[in-house]
């Protein structure tokens, strides 16, 4: 390491204090991404500087940005869908292990996504957890930063502390910084299974979780500012959960439903209630995502059906 130092021309502090640095500069891009592709969707036709103008994040300058965006798939030049969310190169990736897979239960897995949401010249970030087999949310969060701490941490924590899961719990996610950094995996660290898909159709049911209640609920409540979001959000969570009937659970809504299952065993052998993971054709068409051969080459020994 000496060599390195002097090589460098760093004292050892000096190039410690730098690689720290760098590190948490990459991770705070890393957060980054899952959102600007989420605006690259709703603004598909603007230039990442534009992009930045809109976002206006407070921890990477307007350069840094637009190299981000380029470095990742977000130029105007390229006309194919931006299937890519996160960069994975050199961080921590957790297996596909809901993909195919038959849910027959509550508890047995749940799937969760962080989008953003919009009041004026503010973005605020909405985290949301469903358990894949009732569609119920089981934990959320409002925050004003897409920190660990404050978007993916706190709703685990929430739906934790409610559920009680089994440690054979699958938790699916797309792969954000928030889903591997250092808080969350010595959280989930022998309390659940951690998942993660490679694209983002891979996880369609907390996509689709996503705009149901910013376009179904907080478009219509039209909060104005960040305490009345927080509010708004725990209104629709409890709107969504308890009085919105679902067509896929025959017009029960998630609690309902979930009340219903220990009086009614005869709801487990339905394939109604099963979740399809592996392929969303409906998404592929409306984002234009061309999907290889491999997606189809799933365990032949796993039955899946229809979702939603």
């Amino acid at each position: 390491m000496n060599e390195i130092y002097r090589y460098t021309g760093y004292a050892k502090q000096s190039f410690h204090q730098k690689m720290n640095r760098q590190l948490s500069q990459r991770g705070e891009e890393l957060l980054l991404l899952p959102i600007i592709a989420e605006l690259r969707n709703e603004h598909p036709g603007v230039a990442a500087r534009q992009l930045y103008w809109i976002l206006r994040p407070s921890n990477i300058g307007r350069d840094r940005f637009e190299k981000l965006c380029f470095e990742n798939g977000f130029k105007l030049e390229k006309s194919k869908a931006y299937k890519r969310t996160t960069d994975s190169n050199g961080v921590i990736r957790f297996p596909n292990l809901v993909a195919g897979v038959e849910f027959t239960y509550i508890n047995q897995a749940w799937s969760s996504d962080i989008t953003y949401y919009q009041i004026g010249d503010r973005f605020y970030y909405l985290t949301f957890i469903i358990d894949l087999f009732s569609r119920r949310i089981v934990g959320y969060s409002v925050s004003e930063s897409l920190t660990t701490e404050q978007t993916s941490l706190p709703a685990l924590q929430m739906a934790v502390n409610d559920r009680c899961p089994p440690s054979t719990l699958i938790f699916h996610s797309d792969g954000g910084g928030q889903y591997y950094s250092k808080a969350f995996l010595e959280f989930t660290k022998g309390k659940l299974k951690n998942s993660m898909c490679e694209m983002a159709y891979e996880n369609p049911n907390a996509e689709r979780i996503n705009g149901t209640i910013k376009n179904q609920y907080l478009k219509g409540y039209n909060p104005l500012n960040y305490s009345s979001l927080i509010k708004m959000t725990q209104r629709a969570v409890y709107n969504y959960n308890t009085v919105r009937p679902h067509k896929s659970l025959k017009k029960s809504t998630p609690v309902a439903f979930e009340e219903q299952l220990s009086a009614d065993s005869t709801l487990l052998k339905s394939n109604d209630f099963c979740i399809k993971t592996n392929t969303n054709q409906q998404y592929q068409k409306n984002h234009q995502i061309l999907i290889g051969d491999q997606i189809n080459n799933i365990n032949p020994s796993l039955k899946t059906v229809n979702v939603f």
